[in-house]
């Protein structure tokens, strides 16, 4: 009866009954934020924010907390992230007062017909996101393994425990949650014309024709096996051993071009992390081939403007970050790709030179068309996102995904040797963003790897930490980057505060996948009727209804006092916690 009741009275409300009143906080902050000494940890679900908490009460590393985190996730979370996905992160390391980015995204495998797949999908796309067409290597587990080379304490077997237990004893699936894998599971299915074996993920996700309801509890014994061979025997069991051999022989069977070789060959690499200075704060992103560069341009372009003095929310600040926005997407479409393959001007585009041309075409009182194009610096020359910081300044942020929603809505059979059953986990559908335009700087290639959107944010002041931040939603994340951030250094929030504010996300413009939406720009209902009114006459479309404005996590180091100021976003399930 209580969603019902819920929304019986939303019915009967509407929009005339806000939030609660808080003492001195801005009317939109539904609760403080959290402060603790010894250590933080804000994830998209209490129950993995716990184990993450667990794990450094245990004495590990801000690491191995994550990745404890991150395999809980996987289980609780399965519509955002999974070890059927990548996953990137950046490490602050209290030793050496250094950033380290970590890049696990796999590739496309070798045997990929790119000639067929234009055949399939009509010449320049996009790719379907459901079936095996889209399935690029696994990332996550190999991420975990360099990970906890580098920065664990306790053994793998030890970080993977919990979710080895809640995957086979069972776990209450949260609410927001419970409707998104509703939601995924009706989309996949309206699709399984193009998923093979499409019962082993019904069975999984929807055991006995339904998926799980908010409170219910699930269990998930395949992939507690899966998670436990890789606690006993690292990633070689993942990407060499029997879950290798099982994977390939299912995609052989289907005519999926990933085999043993594809599987054996995945790396996950530290990368130098790519940064652009905002009014004395550096801002970290990792480089291409995700869109954190999008990230930086947006700030470097807001930045020659006093967005402060315009005032949050007016629409004079909306204005400016949109068109930056713009700008930046436009060049994000048109450069960003694997550095492996193409050569992206990350320097040119983040050049004074350069940004002060882009910002030239930002008039105050006129919106950029919706085409507008790529500059040339040349000239000059449905994821998861967690933080956690331990006792000793370690901090990390990672992000891991399946792309989009649930992932390509295919789900691997275990073979009748190795126990029967499925593998636990969905694989994601990343491929769906490569371009198969043969002039993209994106078009997919055997071996390459695809632009991503997941992104990572750190944020240091004076070469120390100062936050960790990421918010998850595609092509949001940028965009929800740079709200928070802003509501953060320009505009004076705390960090709760600064997630919990109304947001805006433009939707449409030019896409390195090839899709395109058209172009509209939403707002969330706390933005007043004449801020809307404003850009509407400046030429911005405004969707009405609802988007996704991303799920936010954070936690910043407050140098002073000597302790971690921790966030999670209020429209998601998730908890920030500490001790």
């Amino acid at each position: 009866m209580l969603k019902p009741l819920a929304i019986m009275l939303l019915a009967v409300l509407g929009s005339t009954v806000a939030a609660g009143d808080r003492a001195n906080n801005p009317p939109w902050q539904g609760r403080s934020p959290v402060i603790a000494q010894h250590g933080m940890a804000a994830t998209a679900q209490p129950l993995a924010t716990q184990v993450a908490l667990d794990i450094l009460k245990a004495g590990g590393s801000a690491v191995d907390a994550a990745i404890a985190a991150n395999a809980m996730l996987g289980l609780v979370e399965p519509v955002g992230n999974g070890i059927g996905g990548d996953l990137f992160a950046l490490v602050w390391d209290p030793k050496t007062r250094k950033l380290h980015g970590l890049d696990a995204s796999g590739a496309a495998p070798a045997a990929t017909d790119v000639a067929a797949l234009r055949r399939q999908f009509g010449g320049k796309g996009p790719i379907g996101p459901a079936g095996t067409a889209a399935i690029t290597v696994p990332g996550a587990v190999a991420g975990w393994h360099v990970l906890h080379q580098q920065f664990g304490v306790l053994p793998l077997k030890q970080l993977l425990a919990p979710a080895v237990g809640y995957a086979r004893n069972g776990f209450p699936v949260s609410p927001l949650i419970a409707e998104q894998w509703a939601r995924n599971i009706r989309l996949l299915t309206a699709r399984r014309a193009d998923i093979p074996a499409f019962d082993n993920a019904l069975a999984l996700y929807a055991p006995g024709g339904s998926t799980p309801a908010a409170g219910a509890m699930f269990t998930n014994p395949d992939l507690a096996r899966t998670l436990e061979a890789i606690g006993k025997g690292g990633a070689k069991a993942f990407y060499t051993g029997p879950i290798a051999r099982d994977i390939a022989a299912f995609m052989a069977a289907n005519n999926a071009p990933m085999r043993e070789t594809d599987l054996a060959a995945m790396r996950a690499e530290w990368v130098e992390p790519i940064s652009a200075t905002y009014r004395g704060y550096t801002v970290w992103q990792m480089p291409p081939a995700t869109q954190g560069l999008a990230t930086l341009q947006m700030l470097r372009l807001i930045e020659r403007f006093d967005i402060a003095k315009m005032g949050f929310g007016s629409a004079d600040a909306v204005h400016v970050m949109v068109e930056a926005k713009k700008l930046a997407f436009a060049d994000r479409a048109r450069f960003l790709a694997d550095p492996r393959v193409v050569k992206v001007p990350v320097a040119a585009l983040l050049s004074d030179a350069y940004t002060a041309k882009r910002a030239a075409l930002i008039r105050m009182d006129r919106a950029l068309p919706a085409d507008v194009q790529p500059g040339d610096p040349a000239e000059r020359s449905d994821t998861t996102y967690l933080t956690v910081a331990d006792r000793n300044g370690m901090m990390i942020s990672l992000i891991q995904s399946n792309y989009r929603g649930m992932g390509s809505g295919v789900v691997a059979s275990r073979s009748p040797k190795n126990g029967g059953g499925t593998l636990g986990f969905m694989f994601q559908n990343r491929g769906a963003q490569f371009s198969l335009d043969a002039t993209a700087a994106n078009v997919i290639a055997p071996g390459k790897r695809p632009f991503h959107t997941i992104i990572p944010g750190f944020v240091t002041k004076d070469g120390m930490p100062f936050l960790s931040l990421g918010v998850m939603g595609g092509s949001m994340q940028p965009q929800g980057q740079v709200q928070v951030i802003t509501n953060i250094i320009d505009f004076g929030m705390d960090v709760q505060a600064a997630g919990d504010a109304p947001r805006w996300r433009h939707i449409g413009g030019p896409d390195p996948g090839d899709g395109a939406e058209p172009p509209a720009l939403f707002l969330e209902r706390d933005f007043t009727p004449e801020t809307r009114a404003a850009l509407a006459a400046r030429g911005h479309v405004l969707k009405s209804g609802t988007d996704d404005v991303g799920g936010y996590q954070a936690i910043r180091w407050d140098a002073k006092n000597r302790v971690y100021w921790g966030a999670s976003e209020m429209r998601k399930d998730g908890q920030a916690a500490g001790y």
